[in-house]
């Protein structure tokens, strides 16, 4: 496996980077937020001409001085921003062996903290200054949905991490009561659905505020959703993060002969979460590998979704119907993730003398709303139709 791009670099092009960075899992996780964030701007430049959407009209005063939020917001951002670059500079070997694990965690300098809250606060007073105006004045602006993907993607990505951390501490949750602190800065440890369930309600309210129809925006990152996925899941797979599947001894059937081994049973070598037993004569920190060959599901899941997102990019244009795409986005996602829950490790509950993980029940819950949109919006559609 591949902890960092360079190790990957290094097995394709016979390179000698010592360390591993940047972070592959991560890596793929900021292209798949891009990705999704291409694909809605897309979206919601067809719909605005189209007229399904509308520019906001704003008004803002200009000419002011900076104000003491203004100083106080930049002020905290550079507070962080010289709290970890400054230890990242100072500890780069701690950095470098686990990066997600230092960016996470409470590890910082004060000296360095205090220093980028002081240059941001008199960076932002220096532009508000140049700004000034003898008299402020207000000015009315207009803002098309699409101009504002930067904003809808960090409140999709500031959710969806929480999302996904909180969801996993609650799959987890005897994990977390013994190391709260330990599992909650961890750079490990992220739930897809918690992310996606946080992610959506933080877009939407946001939407909701700037005058975009919730119906029209869900259709809009509905493809971009799907994609952003199977991408991400490509980043478990080089990484070998933990998302396996459980353990496959069977032969590999005949149908798959042209494919690689690895394609149906895997032991993930130098896996970045070292899980499994030690690699003979390798040496550093990624040097484990599983026991036995697991199902590699992240993989699966990367195909699937992919092709999932070729279809709903199709589907999106041959339906007028509002909340149509992400219902059968809801449908797929649902179907898919429910399907490879049976050959992944996960953590199962027991209810009633039944088996079943976190993913699987809100994956049937994601089915059951899809095929629920999919009927009730038709069924509008055509008592419309017939009056």
């Amino acid at each position: 496996m591949y902890p960092g791009l360079s190790d990957l670099i290094n097995d394709f092009f016979g390179t000698h980077f010592s360390v591993s960075f940047p972070p592959t899992f991560g890596t793929l996780v900021a292209i798949s937020f891009l990705l999704a964030a291409w694909t809605l701007k897309i979206e919601l430049k067809r719909k605005e001409k189209l007229g399904l959407i509308f520019p906001e009209k704003q008004t803002m005063l200009i000419g002011q001085p900076a104000s003491a939020m203004d100083l106080i917001s930049n002020g905290i951002f550079g507070f962080i921003l010289g709290f970890k670059l400054v230890y990242i500079f100072a500890e780069s070997n701690q950095f470098f062996s686990d990066p997600p694990g230092i960016l996470l965690s409470t590890k910082g300098n004060f000296p360095g903290a205090i220093a980028g809250a002081a240059l941001f606060v008199y960076l932002k007073y220096r532009e508000k200054n140049k700004e000034k105006l003898p008299e402020p004045k207000i000015q009315e602006i207009t803002v098309s949905p699409f101009q504002r993907v930067p904003e809808f993607t960090m409140a999709a990505a500031f959710g969806g991490l929480l999302g996904a951390k909180i969801f996993h501490i609650f799959e987890y949750w005897s994990d977390f009561m013994a190391d709260p602190v330990g599992m909650f800065f961890s750079g490990s440890g992220l739930t897809m659905y918690g992310g996606l369930i946080v992610g959506a309600i933080a877009t939407i309210w946001y939407g909701k505020k700037h005058g975009v129809p919730m119906l029209q925006l869900s259709d809009a990152a509905a493809p971009g959703l799907m994609l952003a996925y199977g991408t991400g899941r490509i980043g478990c797979q080089l990484a070998g993060d933990g998302d396996w599947g459980i353990i496959n001894m069977a032969p590999k059937p005949g149908w798959m002969s042209f494919l690689p081994d690895w394609f149906w049973s895997f032991k993930y070598p130098h896996n970045v979460i070292s899980e499994g037993v030690q690699i003979p004569g390798c040496e550093g920190r990624h040097c484990f590998e599983l026991m036995h060959g697991v199902y590699p599901t992240p993989l699966y899941e990367s195909i699937a979704c992919i092709l999932l997102f070729f279809l709903l990019w199709w589907m999106r244009k041959k339906t007028s119907i509002p909340g149509m795409i992400f219902s059968f986005y809801l449908l797929f996602n649902g179907i898919e993730r429910f399907l490879i829950e049976s050959i992944r490790v996960n953590s199962k509950y027991h209810v009633a003398g039944i088996e079943f993980t976190q993913a699987q029940l809100i994956s049937l819950l994601l089915i059951v709303t899809g095929l629920a949109g999919i009927f009730i919006l038709r069924s509008r559609r055509k008592l419309k139709s017939d009056f």
